[in-house]
C-alpha cells in the first residue's frame, strides 16, 4: 500500500475487475481533472463496496467525464472487525461527525435510533458522501452498512441475540468501559443515546435483555458524539483490529 499511497482513491459504486472500463460522475470526473490535473496515462485507486481496492489508469478526460481502465489489485477486501453503531440521531454536524468517527473506525454497520427523547432526524442519504469522504481518506477497503432510522424498540423486537448490545449508560452504574470491553468479542453493537439520555423505561427494557452489557464511560457526562467515538476506539484497542 505504501508505494501507491500518494495516488488520489476514489469510491465507486461499479464493480471491480481487471480489464474493465469505469465512467466516473460528474464530481468525480471535475475533482479529477479539473482541481487534481489529472492527465491521460496517470493512475488512481478505486475501491467499492466488496472488491477490495484497484489500480485504474485514466484513458479518457473531457469537461463532462473521465474512464478509467482497471489494472491489477493493489490490496483485497478485509471484512472489518464485526461492530456495529446504534446512535440516537443529533443536530446535523453531530451526526456528521458521528458517522465520520464510525467510518473512520472502522464500524461495520451504522443505524440511527430513535428514543423516546430523540427531537431530531437525520436522513443516511445526505450522511453517504461524509461516509465515503471518510472511507476514502482514511484507506478503508469498503463502506460501513447504513440502515434507516428505527424505533428502539422495533430494533430490540428483532435483535439477533448472539450479538452482545454494548449500552453506555449515562447514569455510570455499568461496568467501567474498559474492564467491560475487554470481555467483549465481536460480533457486537454499541448503542449511544441522545441529548437528555434514555428513559428510565428505556434504561430498564435494555437491563432486562440478557444480550446487553451496560457500561460506564466515567465520572463525566459526555456529549453523545464524543461517547461514540470514545466508546468505538476503546472497543477497537481492546478487541477489535488495532
Amino acid at each position: 500500500m505504501r508505494k501507491y499511497y500518494k495516488l488520489p482513491r476514489l469510491y465507486v459504486i461499479d464493480a471491480l475487475t481487471q480489464h474493465d472500463d469505469i465512467i466516473l460522475d460528474k464530481s468525480q470526473s471535475h475533482y479529477l481533472g479539473r482541481v487534481l490535473r489529472r492527465n491521460i496515462g496517470d493512475q488512481v485507486r478505486l475501491f467499492n463496496w466488496s472488491d477490495g481496492e484497484w489500480l485504474a489508469d485514466i484513458t479518457h478526460i473531457s469537461k463532462q467525464e473521465v474512464t478509467l481502465s482497471v489494472g491489477e489489485q493493489s490490496r483485497p477486501y478485509k471484512r472489518p472487525p464485526d461492530i456495529w453503531l446504534l446512535f440516537a440521531p443529533l443536530k446535523h454536524k453531530r451526526n456528521v461527525f458521528i458517522v465520520e468517527k464510525a467510518t473512520e473506525l472502522g464500524a461495520e454497520l451504522i443505524h440511527p435510533v430513535m428514543t423516546a427523547r430523540t427531537t431530531s432526524k437525520i436522513s443516511m442519504d445526505k450522511m453517504k458522501a461524509h461516509i465515503i469522504e471518510a472511507a476514502e481518506q482514511t484507506e478503508r477497503v469498503d463502506l460501513p452498512q447504513i440502515r434507516d432510522p428505527l424505533k428502539l424498540e422495533q430494533i430490540l423486537a428483532n435483535w439477533d441475540k448472539t450479538r452482545t448490545l454494548i449500552f453506555a449508560d449515562e447514569s455510570g452504574d455499568g461496568e467501567p468501559a474498559a474492564a467491560a470491553l475487554s470481555k467483549i468479542k465481536a460480533p457486537a453493537a454499541i448503542l449511544i443515546g441522545p441529548e437528555g439520555g434514555f428513559t428510565e423505561q428505556e434504561r430498564d427494557l435494555l437491563r432486562a435483555k440478557p444480550y446487553c452489557v451496560p457500561i460506564s464511560l466515567g465520572p463525566r457526562i459526555l456529549r453523545a458524539d464524543t461517547a461514540a467515538a470514545a466508546t468505538l476506539a476503546l472497543w477497537q484497542a481492546v478487541s477489535g483490529d488495532w
